[in-house]
């Protein structure tokens, strides 16, 4: 029987997706087959009318530039017949990646996401020329493979479990790649974007990094067709450096920058004061403990190291090319002050190290007044954690700080911290 040609099989035709995965699968010129799976009626039949072309917008440290991926074929899984030719490239793929809004997405819709790699996975359990896959889950979330990867399991027979296991492997991902979708008429127009297909009102807006971060294969003798990615043997050190260190400082530099009137990320390079806040926050805060917790393991987790991280990343996030909105950054407020997520995480675990999160405070307190309606730290804050108290006491004094920080900016002096 004749080896199926190589396949990349996308869910989700978002920026990420398409401006990540299918672009760098694209590029390797690995794969004879390039598929994406997307419900949304408009996107779906743009595609089909450029003949499976569409256009990337990549941010330069120099300027935009505009890159052509060909070759895609896209289908809608709520058709019935694209379905069946899903269900089929996904038999034939060997690279498969997951783009979705979040990984409650996976069981959703009919058929779902989970289910359709479910039968895949049957089928190369029981078919010895079947190609074994790897799927890259790139939801923002530190366990999307492993919820995928049960999710997917539960149908399957238990005769077939272990052989599942032996062909499929699900990669969790860490994704430091800024990206997002314009479709503002006058941003288009005054940055000469380009849509994603002629006659579309959008365009994929991403920058050009692209060391993304994958957990290590261990399928026996395989090749990944995408040469782009870097494998880790053990990721979460990794997904907390982007956590408390990228996502943190992002959001801190968006809400201060929202409190100083500013509209895109690139207006704050030239805010002395608060890009040393910022920069500050990287090195004295958050990477102080997270070098005190992974110092060893990677030359990240060292001074000289994430220093090196830290410049890289506050120049990305003020590339004037990039035209990062500040409402972009700074929306679902209540999620960016949840307990584990980006701005209380990192507190609690700079407060674990021994150090005052000092400038964190000032940008939970920012974050506070885009709430409606505004109030005390001690009301909002708690509404907003519904997790234990541990250590005991922590809650207080993680709402004193932001107590004395909302105190801080209303005299607006933070930028001598």
């Amino acid at each position: 029987m004749p080896t199926p040609p190589r396949t990349f099989v996308g869910f989700g035709f978002g920026a990420i997706q398409a401006g990540l995965f299918l672009y760098e699968a694209f590029r390797s010129r690995q794969f004879e087959r390039l598929v994406v799976a997307e419900i949304a009626p408009d996107v779906v039949a743009a595609l089909r009318g450029a003949n499976g072309c569409y256009r990337v917008n990549i941010a330069a440290s120099s300027g935009i530039e505009v890159a052509e991926v060909r070759g895609i074929e896209i289908l809608n899984p709520t058709a019935p017949a694209d379905a069946r030719a899903l269900e089929q490239a996904l038999a034939d793929a060997s690279e498969i990646c997951t783009a979705l809004p979040s990984v409650e997405f996976y069981a959703r819709g009919e058929p779902s996401v989970a289910f359709l790699l479910s039968a895949a996975m049957r089928y190369k359990a029981t078919r010895a020329d079947a190609p074994r896959a790897i799927v890259y889950t790139a939801e923002n979330n530190n366990h999307a493979a492993e919820i995928l990867q049960s999710l997917c399991e539960r149908d399957l027979p238990a005769a077939d479990l272990a052989a599942a296991r032996l062909s499929v492997q699900f990669l969790n991902t860490v994704i430091g790649k800024m990206s997002g979708i314009v479709a503002e008429p006058g941003q288009l127009r005054a940055e000469n974007l380009a849509t994603l297909a002629d006659g579309f009102s959008r365009a994929f807006l991403v920058e050009e990094f692209n060391r993304i971060l994958i957990t290590q294969v261990h399928l026996r003798g395989f090749h990944r067709g995408i040469p782009a990615f870097l494998e880790k043997p053990d990721l979460l050190p990794f997904e907390e450096a982007k956590l408390y260190g990228h996502n943190a400082v992002h959001a801190l530099l968006g809400y201060l920058a929202w409190r100083r009137g500013y509209r895109v990320m690139s207006e704050t390079a030239a805010d002395g004061p608060l890009m040393e806040l910022a920069r500050g926050a990287f090195l004295e805060e958050s990477g102080r403990a997270l070098i005190a917790r992974h110092q060893g393991l990677d030359p990240l987790f060292s001074p000289e190291g994430w220093r090196s991280y830290a410049e890289d990343l506050l120049t990305r996030m003020t590339n004037p090319h990039l035209r990062d909105r500040i409402e972009r950054v700074i929306r679902d407020t209540p999620r960016k002050l949840a307990w584990n997520d980006r701005l209380v995480g990192t507190m609690r675990l700079i407060l674990d190290a021994g150090v005052v999160p000092k400038r964190f405070s000032l940008g939970v307190a920012a974050a506070l007044d885009t709430l409606e309606p505004p109030g005390k730290a001690a009301a909002r804050l708690s509404a907003l954690w519904p997790e234990a108290d541990e250590p005991p006491g922590r809650k207080s004094q993680l709402i004193e700080l932001v107590a004395q920080a909302q105190r801080t900016l209303k005299e607006d002096h933070y930028g001598k911290l």
